[in-house]
């Protein structure tokens, strides 16, 4: 067995997965309505740049954190973004399984 190759099946069968399929869907609808694909474009890019400035060891400020938190209370109001918003946990959900299942797995290897 390559393990390897067990990884690429893994990330394959991820991509094919009802919740990727939920979570690809659904940001169509969203991007389908020009409020909702600006709105959800401008959060994102406000996320990505906070966690880029957190990587780099800046800590946000809490009126930052607020904000950001607001904003996506708003978002949230907007069903297409909040349908986009669930699938996205959703799969998030899937994610964080494997990840622990994969982790658990390696401790009786790494941890005698």
């Amino acid at each position: 067995m390559n393990v390897y190759d067990r990884a690429y099946e893994l990330a394959q069968a991820l991509q094919g997965s009802l919740e990727a399929k939920q979570v690809m869907e659904a940001r169509a609808a969203a991007d389908r309505d020009p409020d909702a694909r600006r709105m959800l474009a401008d959060f994102q890019r406000r996320q990505l740049e906070l966690q880029q400035r957190m990587m780099g060891g800046e800590e946000p400020s809490a009126e930052e954190l607020d904000g950001l938190g607001k904003l996506y209370e708003l978002l949230n109001l907007n069903p297409l973004v909040q349908d986009y918003f669930e699938a996205e946990k959703r799969l998030g959900v899937v994610y964080e399984d494997v990840n622990r299942i994969i982790g658990s797995s390696m401790q009786s290897v790494l941890l005698p």
